[in-house]
């Protein structure tokens, strides 16, 4: 296990284990084979690990880098060892100038939004095709026409086809029928454009249906080591370990009301510790009261009461030798038990891409060596 230092003093922290991202990323090779290149999705800092620290950890031969916005692209571009970095989502009319200057890989949707971009310079684009997600994309019917338009833009070279997946990680049928029509439209495109690169997996696409990886895919949230696919949680390797220390120890008498609402109400005398993390360091509030606990000692305790801004509290009765400043576990291991991002996620009612891009600029990073 690495060994972080933390000072003493820290009230909350995350500790950052850049081997398990290296290793994810090994199994992702594991599992398309040595051909495809691999689109690291790296938005929203890294799923919160920290988007520099990562993309050091990751980058390497046949790696990319997928960001949401120009900002993220410019702090990426810094430090991604020369590899391309492409934008997801759509560029603001302001943005697109900035875009050409740094070669980034753009991501249309259409002729006209390639062409606006061309006013500028050369630019390489992602030509997305809306398969089933009903957001960013090309349609279907139109894809050929838009595409043969794009081609006659001046100073546009397509990088890549891609499309997204809306329910990898809940419908295998939909999605084996929707990759099964883009591999069908792509090799009409193709012809018009031999040397782009086709890519549609996401986390949940290269665990289940790896077959068409294509060209290139796009592993975002497996990365950070959870699986949008129960079934693969244990080949995984968590990233990431959220703790905090306690700050307070306070005794409660039956009939005792606990935060906001006196939603919890103590039926026997109980031991109460105080935590300083609350939703505005992205522990949810909408834990409050959903048998959410935490790890002290080795030992689950029960968050209790509700969530607040800056704090929350656990019952910690059963705990004999429990004190001040002791170290709490919020997301990962502590002993034989574990608390992963995904049971947090489910217990609030949210998924666990918003629990860890969730975790705030209060929390520290700390990080172990890559390799």
């Amino acid at each position: 296990m690495p060994i972080f230092s933390v000072p003493e003093s820290l009230r909350t922290w995350a500790e950052v284990d850049l081997s398990a991202l290296r290793a994810n990323l090994h199994f992702v090779r594991q599992r398309i084979g040595p051909t495809p290149s691999i689109l690291a999705v790296v938005k929203a800092n890294g799923y919160g690990h920290g988007a520099r620290e990562t993309v050091q950890a990751l980058a390497g031969d046949k790696t990319l880098f997928g960001v949401a916005n120009l900002h993220e692209a410019a702090e990426i571009k810094a430090v991604s060892d020369g590899s391309d970095v492409m934008l997801l989502g759509p560029c603001l009319p302001g943005e697109r100038q900035a875009a050409v200057e740094n070669d980034h890989i753009v991501t249309v949707s259409s002729a006209m939004e390639a062409k606006a971009f061309s006013q500028f310079g050369k630019i390489r684009i992602n030509f997305k095709i809306d398969t089933g997600m009903g957001r960013v994309g090309c349609r279907k019917d139109a894809a050929i026409s838009e595409f043969k338009s794009t081609l006659e833009i001046s100073g546009i070279e397509i990088h890549s086809i891609s499309t997204h997946l809306p329910s990898a990680d809940e419908d295998t049928a939909f999605t084996t029928h929707q990759l099964h029509g883009f591999t069908k439209l792509t090799q009409t495109l193709r012809e018009l454009a031999p040397n782009a690169k086709l890519h549609s997996l996401n986390s949940a696409g290269i665990l289940t249906l790896p077959e068409f990886a294509g060209d290139i895919v796009r592993p975002g949230l497996m990365l950070y080591g959870c699986s949008p696919i129960a079934e693969f949680s244990n080949t995984l390797r968590p990233a990431l370990t959220w703790k905090a220390r306690i700050v307070l120890l306070k005794d409660l008498p039956a009939g005792a009301g606990v935060s906001y609402g006196r939603t919890y109400i103590s039926s026997t005398p109980i031991l109460t510790a105080v935590l300083p993390v609350g939703y505005a360091d992205g522990y949810p509030r909408q834990a409050s009261g959903q048998g959410c606990g935490v790890l002290i000692n080795g030992k689950r305790c029960d968050l209790i009461g509700r969530v607040t801004m800056d704090q929350i509290i656990v019952d910690v009765t059963a705990l004999p030798d429990v004190q001040v400043g002791d170290v709490v576990t919020l997301i990962g291991h502590d002993g034989n038990s574990a608390i992963d991002a995904q049971e947090l996620a489910t217990r609030s009612g949210t998924i666990a891409w918003d629990i860890l891009t969730g975790i705030g600029r209060r929390v520290e990073r700390f990080y172990s060596a890559a390799h």
